[in-house]
């Protein structure tokens, strides 16, 4: 089968994707305990800057965003001027970088939080028994606690802190930001049943619980157009304690406002759910999609020449193939990820994975079209 779908241009937001190949953003904790990106975030994003588009792990707005230690923020000087390395070392060798803006709400912890108390559209605990890795995240080693319902005032605040996100990201030198309402994370609380009890403007009804992702997105598309902002959603996926009894209609709605918006693109997944996400909702949007889980080179080829998808976002074969726009090009094998390294704080399992040239017989490898690791289990982005 033809690959060659694959290896067209796409005009993306303010950007020229060289091929149709996106990095997924993948939360790998090797920045500071304060947040800032390390040389080594440098090195990981220079090596895959053959990529159409990098999209970067989940990145923080705000100190109460936070979940998880060793993941880079962007709402200080020193965490952007990291950034701005990062953007950098991807722009000298001709990539494209966009940030994923990742706001966790309930999914903390007081000793991520100062003694904070996590925040929440309702004071909805996640499931306590609940365990969403098994490959170990670096996070407080206990439930989940309660959180608590966020005021009508600190849900405006909150949205100016991913505005203020966006600009440092602007300031930084990225390509536009990915608005992460996936995952169970706070966009996605504020859509989903049953983490949004209100009944106020931002819940109660399919459309006021859609009104928090749609003012943030208006909100940072007021720093340099909406083509600088992209959103990612996973409809029906009930990762992390969320669940929506009818997704297909509250992300139709969703989408179709996205559509009045012309943002840059949706990255758009479909994780374990046992309806047709892409045939149903792809004509919902007006604008590029990405598609994302679980794809090989050969099914996110065909999902191109389908016409549904115009990009693949490539998640776990980015983890260890840091060209593997090349290898997917010339259909070389694959380096094997290694899951025990997935979440670790050094180089290994992280810049170590050896190039094409580099590899030798002792190499773990699989086939170019081997099916990817289940989605879910190792990745938080």
């Amino acid at each position: 089968m033809s690959i060659d779908s694959l290896f067209q241009p796409l005009d993306l937001g303010r950007i020229r994707m060289r091929n149709r190949i996106a990095m997924a953003p993948m939360t790998r904790q090797r920045s500071t305990l304060r947040g800032v990106p390390t040389d080594l975030n440098v090195e990981h994003y220079r090596q895959r800057a053959s990529a159409g588009l990098i999209i970067t792990e989940g990145t923080s707005p705000s100190p109460m965003g936070n979940g998880y230690l060793f993941a880079p923020g962007n709402y200080t000087d020193e965490q952007q001027a990291g950034w701005a390395r990062v953007a950098d070392a991807v722009h000298e060798r001709g990539g494209a970088i966009f940030m994923q803006v990742m706001h966790v709400g309930r999914l903390s912890d007081p000793l991520m939080l100062d003694g904070a108390q996590p925040i929440a559209p309702s004071a909805v605990q996640p499931d306590p028994t609940a365990r969403h890795y098994t490959v170990s995240c670096p996070r407080p080693k206990r439930p989940y606690p309660e959180p608590r319902e966020m005021t009508h005032a600190e849900v405006l605040s909150t949205i100016d802190e991913f505005k203020a996100c966006t600009e440092r990201a602007l300031a930084a030198g990225l390509d536009g930001v990915e608005l992460h309402a996936a995952s169970g994370y706070l966009p996605m609380q504020f859509l989903s049943q049953n983490t949004n009890l209100r009944t106020d403007e931002w819940g109660g009804t399919l459309e006021k619980r859609c009104a928090f992702v749609l003012a943030c997105v208006d909100a940072m598309a007021e720093v340099a157009g909406p083509k600088f902002v992209a959103v990612k959603v996973a409809p029906g996926w009930t990762f992390h304690d969320v669940f929506d009894d009818d997704a297909p209609a509250t992300y139709g709605h969703l989408l179709r406002e996205l559509s009045k918006r012309d943002i840059a693109y949706l990255q758009l997944g479909n994780y374990f759910v046992d309806w047709d996400v892409y045939g149903i909702l792809r004509p919902q949007f007006d604008g590029p999609v990405l598609y994302t889980a679980g794809f090989t080179r050969q099914t996110g080829a065909e999902a191109i020449e389908s016409g549904g998808a115009d990009g693949i976002a490539f998640g776990q074969a980015f983890i260890a193939n840091p060209d593997l726009a090349e290898r997917y090009r010339d259909g070389s094998k694959l380096n094997r990820p290694d899951l025990a390294t997935y979440y670790t704080q050094g180089k290994e399992g992280y810049t170590d994975y050896p190039t094409v040239a580099e590899m030798t017989e002792d190499t773990p490898s699989q086939d170019v079209d081997a099916a990817p690791t289940p989605v879910g289990v190792e990745t938080t982005g």
